[in-house]
Formats: structure tokens, C-alpha cells, sequence
């Protein structure tokens, strides 16, 4: 006689709502309180991918929902867990990335009253997120993680949470059996109200709960920018002498059209600086792509687009476009499009969207015009110019091996189906002016909040989202000591990333600026720590380089070892450098 099927439970609800989202993976650590989600979302072929620390389960998330356009997911235990996940839910919202957190909950009927792991989790978690749901029956759950999915993705994307309380999520007749056994069975008055009240509560969470709801996929529009908008900056442009773009992360909320906007700003013939997601949207040497000197192009040019790209702390709070340019801005976000500078012409919308359209509106015939040839020889003629210079800088030898020379030998052995994920502080800045993406979507970097230990959780979700690219992380030794853990992850699921340290024993972009102002480096000094034998020890595959001869054979071995289906990281002692004096950010 075959075993009955287990009861429904509330954790299926869950799990049927991911489904009829198209979620694939799942990541987690895994908690008592939100064990039937993840069993069910198994049940259902959903892969759930279990880390070492709540935080790398939201960045996985995160990563996923960057390069797939779709809310990444994520579930974590209550308390500690959810708290723990805290810097990686801050760093979505402000990245702008959709993503859904599941976070347990103490029972209802005990919440506030000493329970394992019981905090008021909405104060904690609510400024950080697009919606809190609190979710008290067991018929809510469904439709509010339908709804948390449609709201991460509408308008500016975020992060959105729901709490699903440990008694919502197992099956009924346990849950009421739990409360019988909580309430006793003694006479005195005091008892029998006990057993009444938490035989209400539990008809009140149950109720309705055995009707399925119907899980239908609400239709997103696009928010795109008025059409005097559109008008305003095609004569804004039709004007210019020395016209720029800046197009950053939000530009790529629809990971779908990087292509159609790709060709757009080709069409348009506008010289463009690319940050965060949209590093690589050309390609690696479109000639319209810029990679230095941006602050001086941007105090020449005479109109500006900052396609999602706010005036912050990058731009020096809107100071480094002159006064005298016209400044437009393309921005889901009215307060984002006005941030420390209110712009001459404020597109609302898709920024993406907002450069395909001025392509399709301009006139064949005028755009490029002739004239923007001398700016565009002018800024081409720096960028040959700084090139040359990090040339001449690569040429330095010290004891170990020049970041430049690591960087360059990196360039030129990632493949072209490389995504580089970046994380740390001097390092990874040098990187950035050296590694080329190798087209849309395959740099990821953690945004305007400048977290370090996005690494290794970034590229376990980059490794999933896109199995046929070979994921690097571009670790400094300060951000690596946050990811290390994860090689254990790596290693059990097979996870074939492969990681690079650049080891120069030290907290380099603080010590730089703290030396010479406070004459003291404390708390900034590392050691030559093994970190290739940390990560050999959780499974993965270990390799040093310490001079530049060993470079090449190296990442050559790494890349043969990873395409084995192993996880790698990549030891280089790397000497001190100058290329990033001045760098301090405020």
C-alpha cells in the first residue's frame, strides 16, 4: 500500500508562487523557520543553492536580477539571518536591483513574547526595502510574493520582503496540534481562554487557506519619458559642438534590449562614458567608448545625458558637468534625475529606452554631424594618450608583480565569453580602467554603496544566471576575506568560478590617503595570507603566483581547472603601486 502524499502546507504556496514567477534558483542558508519553502521549492524543481552567510544568498539574488532582468530571490531565517542580510539588501536598493527576500518569522501567536529568534523585524528591514510585507494567513502568502515580484521590478526596481511566520508555513494539522499542546489541558479559567484564544487564532490564520488562488503574471509597462522631453533634448543635441553621454546600471533594467540600445548609441555617433552595468555595452574597442580622463570631458562638453546616472558623489555632486552645458537627464527616478543639480531637461522614464528613442527620432541625415568629428579626434587622442601612459606604468618591477602587468595578463587570458565580477577597494578600481567587459552585461560591481564582499555571492548568481560564460572575481585581498567561505559553497555545487587576488598585503585605497594626511597606517596593514590554501582547504583548487613569469601559466591552469568543473582562486602577490594616488572618495 503506497504512502499518502504529505499535506499541503504553507511553504507550497510559497513555492507555487516562484514557480509561476519562472524562478530557477533559489538561494539560501537554511533555517528551521523557513524549511518548508525551501523542501517545496525542491519538490518543484526549483534549485535551491545553500551558502555560508545570509548577505552572500541576497548579493546571489542581486546578480541574478541584474542579468536577467527578473527578481533574484532569496530565504533567510528569522532574526539573526534576516539581519544578517541587512548590507546586501542596502546594496540592491541603492543599485537599483529587483529582487525578493523570504525571511522566517517567529510564530504569530508568540511574536513579542520571548520566542527563538523573535525581533520586530519591519523597523529593521523596511527602510531598506521597496514593501515590508507582514503576512498573517496562510491565503496571503501566494499573492503577496505574486504582488512582492511585480512591485521589486515596477518603476525604480528594489528590493521587496515578505515575512512568512514559521506557523504559516507548515501543514495545518500539525500547526493546530502544536497550539493544542501549547494551550494544555487544564480547567482553570485561565487555561480554557488560553485554548480559546489559540483555537481562534489558528481558524484565523487556516481560513481560506485549502482554496488555490489563481497565480496570474501582471503585465509591467515601461515607464518611458514625456514626448516634449524627447523633443527638447533632439534639438538639445541638433545644437551641440561637444555632446557626451554618461549611461550607467539603470540604463540596463531590461537586460533584453542591451542590443537595441547598444545600436542606438551607435547611431547616434555621441562619444560615451559606460559605469557599473552598462560596462561593456559596446563591446571591448567600440571607438565612441571612452574609459579616462572623464572628468575633463565632462567640464568640456557642451551637452550632457546622464542616462541612469545620478549627480552623486561619482560626478562630484553634479560639479563636474560646467554650468554652461545643457545637462539632460534620463532617470526612473524624478528625485534621482534632480539630485544635486537640476537638469536643463528631465526625462522620466527608461533611460534605455529614452536613448533608443532620440536614435529612432533623429534625422538620418544629421546625426552624427560632421562637426562632432574634432571632439570626438580630441577625446580619442587622451584616451591614446593615457593608454600610453599605463604602458610606461606597467613597465615598473619591483619584488612581486605590478598590478598592470596581473591586469593586463588577466585581459588578455579571461576569453571572450568572460564575466568579471568586481570586488574590493585600490584594486578593483585599477581594474576598471584596465579589463574590458567583454560586451553587455558582463561586468558586475556593487554600485554606488561601494560594499565590499559582493564577490563571491555576485558571481555564484552570475554562474547560474549564465552557465555558458566563465565568471572571474576580481578580488583585492581586503574584500576577499569576506568571500572566502563561499569556496565552500563553490566547491559542493559545483560552481566553477574562478577567482584572482590581487595580494598586496594591505587596506591600499585607505592606507593611501590616511598616510599621508594622519602619517599612520594603522589598521591597514594584511599579511601575504595563503588564501589559495584557505580555499583548498574547502575543496576548491588553490594556485600562488608570486613573480611575473608565472602569470600567464597560471591563469592558463585556472581556466583548464574551471572548464574541469572546479572552483579556482588565484594567489598574486602583487608590489605596492602609485597608478590611483588622490583617489579618496567623499
Amino acid at each position: 500500500m503506497s504512502a499518502s502524499p504529505p499535506a499541503r502546507h504553507g511553504g507550497d504556496a510559497v513555492a507555487d508562487a516562484l514557480v509561476a514567477q519562472g524562478v530557477r534558483c533559489l538561494f539560501t542558508l537554511c533555517g528551521g523557520h523557513i524549511s518548508p519553502i525551501l523542501s517545496a521549492a525542491k519538490a518543484r524543481g526549483i534549485r535551491v543553492v545553500d551558502v555560508r552567510d545570509e548577505a552572500t544568498a541576497v548579493f546571489a539574488a542581486d546578480a541574478t536580477a541584474r542579468l536577467s532582468g527578473l527578481p533574484g530571490v532569496a530565504a533567510v531565517t528569522a532574526g539573526p539571518g534576516i539581519a544578517n542580510t541587512i548590507t546586501a539588501l542596502k546594496n540592491a536598493q541603492l543599485a537599483q536591483s529587483p529582487l525578493v527576500l523570504l525571511g522566517g518569522a517567529a510564530p504569530t501567536a508568540l511574536q513579542g513574547r520571548g520566542a527563538l529568534q523573535d525581533i520586530d523585524q519591519r523597523p529593521l528591514v523596511q527602510p531598506h526595502v521597496k514593501r515590508f510585507f507582514k503576512i498573517r494567513r496562510v491565503r496571503d502568502l501566494a499573492p503577496a510574493v505574486m504582488q512582492a515580484f511585480e512591485i521589486a521590478q515596477a518603476g525604480v526596481p528594489g528590493p521587496v520582503f515578505v515575512e512568512c511566520p514559521v506557523d504559516l508555513l507548515y501543514d495545518e494539522a500539525l500547526i493546530r496540534q502544536w497550539y493544542a499542546d501549547a494551550a494544555g489541558k487544564g480547567q482553570a479559567l485561565a487555561d480554557r481562554a488560553l485554548r480559546w484564544y489559540l483555537g481562534r487564532h489558528a481558524e484565523r490564520m487556516f481560513a481560506g487557506s485549502h482554496a488555490r488562488p489563481e497565480l496570474k503574471l501582471s503585465a509591467l509597462q515601461t515607464p518611458t519619458a514625456g514626448r516634449g522631453a524627447l523633443k527638447a533634448a533632439l534639438a538639445a543635441l541638433g545644437r551641440a559642438e561637444r555632446p557626451l553621454f554618461v549611461i550607467g546600471s539603470q540604463a540596463l533594467v531590461l537586460p533584453a534590449q542591451a542590443q537595441r540600445l547598444a545600436a542606438a548609441v551607435a547611431r547616434l555617433g555621441v562619444p560615451v562614458y559606460l559605469s557599473g552595468m552598462a560596462r561593456g555595452l559596446l563591446g571591448r574597442n567600440h571607438p565612441l567608448q571612452l574609459r579616462h580622463q572623464r572628468r575633463n570631458a565632462l567640464r568640456e562638453a557642451d551637452c550632457v545625458l546622464l542616462a541612469g546616472v545620478p549627480c552623486d558623489f561619482r560626478l562630484d555632486y553634479g560639479k563636474h558637468v560646467r554650468r554652461s552645458a545643457t545637462l539632460i537627464a534620463a532617470n526612473r527616478s524624478a528625485r534621482d534625475a534632480r539630485l544635486n543639480r537640476r537638469p536643463d531637461i528631465a526625462a522620466i522614464g527608461d533611460a534605455g529606452a529614452f536613448i533608443d528613442l532620440l536614435a529612432q527620432a533623429a534625422p538620418s541625415s544629421s546625426i552624427p554631424p560632421a562637426r562632432w568629428s574634432i571632439w570626438r579626434d580630441t577625446l580619442a587622442a587622451r584616451e591614446r594618450q593615457r593608454e600610453a601612459e599605463i604602458d610606461q606604468q606597467a613597465q615598473a618591477q619591483g619584488e612581486y608583480v605590478n598590478p598592470l602587468v596581473l591586469l593586463r595578463t588577466l585581459e588578455a587570458e579571461a576569453g571572450d565569453q568572460a564575466i568579471f565580477v568586481a570586488d574590493g577597494g585600490d584594486f578593483v578600481a585599477t581594474a576598471s580602467y584596465v579589463l574590458r567587459p567583454r560586451g553587455p552585461l558582463t561586468w558586475l560591481d556593487p554600485g554606488a554603496f561601494g560594499t565590499l564582499g559582493v564577490g563571491a555571492g555576485f558571481a555564484l548568481g552570475a554562474a547560474l544566471a549564465r552557465p555558458e560564460q566563465r565568471v572571474w572575481i576580481v578580488f583585492g585581498d581586503g574584500a576577499c576575506g569576506w568571500g572566502l567561505t563561499e569556496f565552500d559553497s563553490f566547491a559542493r555545487q559545483g560552481i566553477p568560478v574562478v577567482a584572482v587576488v590581487g595580494n598586496d598585503a594591505g587596506w591600499t585605497q585607505i592606507a593611501r590617503e590616511q598616510v599621508k594626511m594622519l602619517h599612520d597606517d594603522v589598521a591597514t596593514v594584511l599579511a601575504r595570507t595563503a588564501y589559495h590554501e584557505v580555499a583548498a582547504g574547502f575543496g576548491a583548487q588553490g594556485l600562488l603566483v608570486r613573480h611575473p613569469h608565472e602569470l600567464r601559466p597560471t591563469l592558463v591552469r585556472a581556466r583548464e581547472l574551471a572548464d574541469q568543473g572546479h572552483a579556482v582562486l588565484v594567489n598574486v602577490w602583487l608590489d605596492k603601486t602609485e597608478f590611483r594616488e588622490g583617489s579618496l572618495s567623499m
